[in-house]
């Protein structure tokens, strides 16, 4: 009985620190909304340049909280360059195995998709 009540006890303690250090943690934001390959990859830009001006500065709560806010676009745009590349490996596999049967039409049409897209990336 004794021992029951001591894991009960842990484990309302346990949940009792996790409680708190959530409510410790700053408010959520929603990320820059994307909905294209080029779209994500301006974002991701802007937002690392700004990062990256902020974090060589002196990190003072603004610009902590200004860093916090801006992860949450740059995940956005990470993840929506993740998709896109994902697909863009797909249709490179296209191109690569037309070229090896000489299939100049799939080569033309999915190497200018990979083209476009790809080009977006490396601007």
């Amino acid at each position: 009985m004794k021992s029951s009540a001591l894991v009960f006890s842990c484990v309302l303690l346990v949940a009792s620190s996790f409680t708190a250090m959530a409510s410790e943690r700053p408010a959520h934001f929603k990320g820059k909304e994307v909905k294209t390959l080029a779209e994500a990859v301006v974002n991701f830009k802007e937002a690392n340049q700004r990062f990256a001006q902020l974090q060589s500065a002196q990190l003072t709560p603004e610009a902590m909280a200004e860093i916090h806010q801006l992860t949450y676009s740059m995940e956005v745009a990470l993840e929506k360059i993740h998709q896109e590349t994902a697909q863009l490996k797909v249709v490179l596999e296209e191109v690569h195995i037309a070229s090896e049967k000489m299939d100049t039409t799939t080569v033309q049409q999915q190497g200018a998709l990979y083209l476009k897209n790809a080009t977006t990336l490396v601007k």
